[in-house]
Formats: C-alpha cells, structure tokens, sequence
C-alpha cells in the first residue's frame, strides 16, 4: 500500500512508527472495580508515529511519509485517514496479526490524565524485511518512534533504517514514546540506539529514567552529550532545550484547560520536526511544538482536524 517516492529532497520528513487504533473511554473519578463506569468512548486512529506524521503535515510540512504495519483487518481505514491528515503511508499489511490496539482510559478531571492498555498487535511487527533504502530518496529529515525498540524485529528494523540514514547524511531523531516500556527494558538499548540520533526528544519521566537523575534540566543537560540536540517536553510546563551539556534553555507552555492529553507529546513533536524543516532553530521549534501540544489536549485522540477540515 501507499503512494510512490520522489527522487529529489523538497524537505521531506520519514517517520517509521507505530499505526494503532485507539478506543479512549473519557470517565471521570476513579474507576469503579468490579462493576460500571460511565464513559463517553470514541474509536479513533492512532499510534506515536502516525500521530507524529499527521502532526507535521498539519503544522505545514510539504512531503510527511510513514512506514508502520497494520492488521488486515484496519489497513484501509488507516491509509484512508492518513491521507486524508495530508501524509503519504507506506503500510505493510500483516497477514497473521490484527492492527495494534491501544485502551485510553481518560479521567476527564482538571488533569485530564490517560492511562494505556497496550496490545501492540502488528505494529511491532515490522521488521528489516520492511525496509528499502529506497524510502530515504529525496527525505531530508528520519523520525523513528520509540516504540519500535521494545521489539527484537522492530528494533532490528529501526537499527537498520538508522544506519541507512546515516550513510546518506539524514539526520535522525527519535521520541523514547513511553516511560512504562522504557523502565521495564531498562535503558541500555535505548541509549546505545541513542549514539547515532541527531535529536532526541524524551518526555520529563523519560529523559530522568534515561539518566538517573531527579531533576529534568540535569537530565536534559546529561543526555546532550550523547545526542546533540535534547528537548526534554515537560507539559504544562513547557520543554527544555539542550545542546551538548550546555545548561537548557527552558520554552514555556501556553495555558489550556486540557480535555485528553492523548497525543500531546506526539502533537510537540510533529510540529517541531516540520518547524526543524522549515529552518527554524531548536528554540522556535520547540516554541512551535509548545503550540501544538495545547492544541492537542483540547482535542479527544491522539490526532489533529484534517486539513479539509473534517474530524
């Protein structure tokens, strides 16, 4: 599936990630064990790389391009809504395993905090098979998604689209993607993967857990001698720019009333690669990605309106 390649670069992004479908149940208080809670639950495309992809097209990148995997049973639907968000799909269809499928409980409090039941499904499953040094031609800019290094396979496969980058000049970066993944497989892999990005762009819990430390200036700091360029995103309070071992620069968050933040790190992200393309410096990419976190978690999922201004 997905559409053809050109040859010439035209600042392109490649992001290689996870497609999943999202069911967010919005509830509010705790849940009620063992018996009802009342919810108000959607069905809605997601995945951290989709959503990256679809967040950088919106935020005005000419040429976003995605290589994830899907089930059977959700391909079309998928390709149909990533194109529709204005980016270029490159599925490929398993034909043993159903699409990744991820639970979103949100607590519609003044947090609007998420919790995620995971089944990853053939998301994961993409592997170095996958991959054609052909899907860098005329891409300025590779996103990998964390996700994919919790998975031999995937992880394989991340490790193979890195090194291709790397031959042909691309830069890279990658979004750690989740705190409860990252500390059950420890830090090793991830900071070894770590060694050949550009950029880096952990949440707050992601970029402590990746060094140890408490507090997330140090922690941003440390890890920008291993990676060049570190934005540690911090929500509400905004996100902290480091370039090696400099002391960061802190990017404040705009005020919102957040109704879901599904997606809102993914939404910083997307927005702040297509600002690196547009040629804006870290800081007013990082600015730019503030923006586009508070739009996100104004919105249920984990995407932005289609440019055609459907939902």
């Amino acid at each position: 599936m997905g559409q053809g390649v050109s040859a010439e670069r035209n600042g392109s992004l490649l992001v290689v990630g996870d497609v999943v479908t999202d069911v967010v149940a919005r509830h509010r208080g705790p849940l009620a064990a063992g018996t009802d809670t009342a919810a108000l639950i959607r069905t809605l495309p997601g995945g951290a790389g989709a959503n990256v992809a679809c967040w950088a097209a919106y935020a005005g990148a000419a040429d976003v391009r995605l290589l994830g995997r899907v089930g059977v049973d959700a391909a079309a639907w998928h390709e149909r809504e990533l194109v529709a968000a204005g980016v270029r799909p490159r599925l490929v269809v398993d034909p043993r395993a159903a699409t990744g499928t991820v639970i979103c409980l949100v607590d519609t409090g003044a947090a609007a905090e998420r919790t995620f039941l995971t089944d990853s499904g053939a998301s994961l499953r993409l592997g170095p098979a996958d991959w054609s040094d052909t899907l860098l031609d005329g891409v300025d800019r590779l996103h990998v998604s964390g996700y994919l290094l919790f998975t031999e396979s995937s992880r394989a496969l991340a490790g193979t689209a890195l090194a291709a980058a790397r031959a042909r000049g691309v830069p890279v970066s990658l979004d750690p993607a989740s705190a409860g993944f990252l500390a059950e497989l420890g830090v090793d892999p991830i900071l070894a993967f770590a060694r050949g990005l550009d950029v880096l762009l952990p949440s707050r819990d992601e970029a402590c857990l990746l060094t140890g430390l408490p507090d997330p200036a140090d922690a941003a700091a440390k890890l920008s001698r291993l990676v060049p360029l570190v934005v540690v995103k911090a929500g509400a309070d905004g996100a902290l720019v480091a370039r090696r071992g400099a002391v960061p620069t802190r990017v404040p968050a705009l005020p919102v009333a957040p109704r879901d933040t599904t997606g809102a790190g993914d939404a910083f992200t997307g927005a702040f690669l297509a600002a690196l393309l547009a040629g804006a410096d870290p800081e007013e990419a990082a600015a730019r990605g503030c923006r586009a976190g508070a739009e996100a978690v104004r919105r249920v999922g984990g995407r932005p309106p289609h440019r055609d201004g459907g939902s």
